[in-house]
Formats: structure tokens, C-alpha cells, sequence
């Protein structure tokens, strides 16, 4: 596994990302998948799961305003040949072109025979930069909330 593969990897899952598709966010996971940050962690045991997921946020990054995802990959780590320890920014923009906001997280990333999938995400500061985002916009972020 190379840069240029990891790359691809990143630029099919920000892709995903643009158009809201979860079903092929849900694809570029290896299963079970985690996700873990200050408050939360969590595993996914299928795609199913894990596009339902997905699809819980997008009401917020829609109304966010959020068009497009960009990415840039800051660090990566060789653990083993098949895998690889990722450090991606995310850039979050409006339709305009202007970044909305920005993120980081750690992804370990493996190769499979179908190709790259990500099994354990580390987001280290994606919840904060949203609640910014949001009271910046005068948006009610509990209304996004499950009770």
C-alpha cells in the first residue's frame, strides 16, 4: 500500500462525503468498524449499520450548508504492510468554494482483497468544530439530537 492508493482511498471516501452517499461511505469500511472520539465510542458490526449512521448526520450538514469535501493527508505510518495509520484534515466547504470548517482524524486503514477499507477512525476534534459551526449559523444543534 502506497501514498497514491491511500490517496485514492480518501479522495473515493470524501467523494462519498460531497454527494451524501452513505451506502458507499459505508463500502470504504472494513466490518466491524470503530469510531471513538472525546465522548463517544462506538462500533459498527454491518454497512447497514453503518450507512444509517451516516445518514443521521446529513440533516445537519445540509443545513450547515456543507457542498463539498476535500481532504488533506497529513501524516501516514506503516504498521504493517497491509497496514497503514492515517492522518487526514478534512475541509468542509460551503457552494461558494469557502471552507465552512475543517477537522482531523486518525484512521487505520487496512488492505483487504477488495481493496482499502478503514477500521478504526479517531476523530479528534470534528464535535467542537461542528458546535462552532453551528452557533456561528444560529443553529440549533439539539434539534438534530435523537431524544
Amino acid at each position: 500500500m502506497n501514498n497514491s492508493e491511500i490517496d485514492d482511498y480518501l479522495t473515493r471516501y470524501a467523494a462519498t462525503l460531497t454527494t451524501f452517499d452513505s451506502k458507499a461511505a459505508a463500502d470504504l469500511w472494513a466490518t466491524p468498524g470503530m469510531i471513538i472520539d472525546a465522548r463517544f465510542a462506538g462500533v459498527l458490526n454491518d454497512r447497514e449499520s453503518m450507512a444509517q449512521g451516516l445518514e443521521q448526520s446529513y440533516p445537519l450538514y445540509r443545513e450547515l450548508g456543507l457542498a463539498s469535501v476535500s481532504y488533506e493527508r497529513l501524516d501516514t505510518q506503516n504498521l504493517t504492510d497491509a497496514i497503514k495509520l492515517v492522518q487526514v484534515r478534512w475541509l468542509f466547504n460551503d457552494a461558494d468554494g469557502n471552507q465552512l470548517t475543517d477537522s482531523t482524524a486518525y484512521y487505520i486503514v487496512r488492505r483487504d482483497n477488495d481493496g482499502l477499507h478503514a477500521c478504526v477512525c479517531v476523530q479528534t476534534d470534528d464535535a467542537e468544530k461542528l458546535q462552532t459551526l453551528a452557533a456561528e449559523r444560529g443553529i440549533d444543534l439539539a434539534k438534530f439530537t435523537k431524544s
